[in-house]
């Protein structure tokens, strides 16, 4: 494409507003409604997020993957532990989530901490998957150099072979819950002047308090 013309895409943010008085009292309750608009939306994977990490020699990474739980205690995503992003995670637990919502010009950031989740929640969620993602979990090496498809394939066909019915849960995958410190709700607004209103969570009080950052 030529430069100019790259310098020259922008779009117009016209839909609405998001003012103090439209925000739940907690920002999980102004999530839920907020990704509750996006699959109304029929937004492509309303719960695709990417996710920032720092690896131990400080070079940051971001990938997206899928939100699978939102509670009060945080946002959840499984992966393998063996993953770039678990012993990333494991020696840095600060993240970073963000929900490009493009469709609906809104965007949600979340700043935080990760954890794992306990075990038996890992379980209930793998045997919730259907068959070929739970083999799937055995079968990708996530990030390992292959010398081609065909390595992934036979691996996959052969489990698959092995556990034609039930899968056992691997012991090298599972959950991380991101307990946030912060969550910022972005919505699109004319002449760039977006409204960007941030939860901010107070300790020692354990609250939340907004804030309004400037676009």
């Amino acid at each position: 494409m030529d430069p100019a013309r790259l310098a020259e895409l922008r779009r117009g943010y016209a839909d609405g507003g998001l003012s103090e008085t439209d925000l739940a009292a907690d920002p999980f309750t102004q999530f839920a409604r907020w990704l509750a608009d996006a699959v109304a939306a029929g937004v492509t994977e309303p719960n695709a997020m990417v996710l920032g990490t720092v690896a131990p020699d400080g070079q940051p990474t971001a990938r997206t993957t899928l939100l699978k739980a939102v509670d009060a205690g945080g946002f959840v995503f499984f992966t393998s532990y063996a993953s770039p992003k678990a012993r990333d995670l494991s020696a840095d637990p600060r993240a970073s989530l963000v929900f490009p919502w493009y469709d609906i010009e809104r965007q949600v950031v979340v700043l935080g901490d990760v954890a794992r989740v306990e075990r038996p929640q890992t379980e209930l969620y793998f045997r919730s998957r259907p068959h070929g993602s739970q083999i799937g979990a055995w079968a990708s090496r996530q990030s390992e150099v292959v010398s081609g498809r065909s390595v992934v394939d036979q691996r996959f066909a052969e489990l698959a072979a092995r556990w034609p019915g039930e899968v056992p849960v691997p012991d090298f995958w599972g959950g991380f819950r991101l307990q946030p410190r912060s969550v910022e709700f972005w919505q699109g607004r004319p002449s760039r002047l977006h409204d960007r209103l941030r939860y901010v969570r107070d300790s020692p009080a354990d609250r939340w308090r907004v804030e309004r950052v400037s676009p």
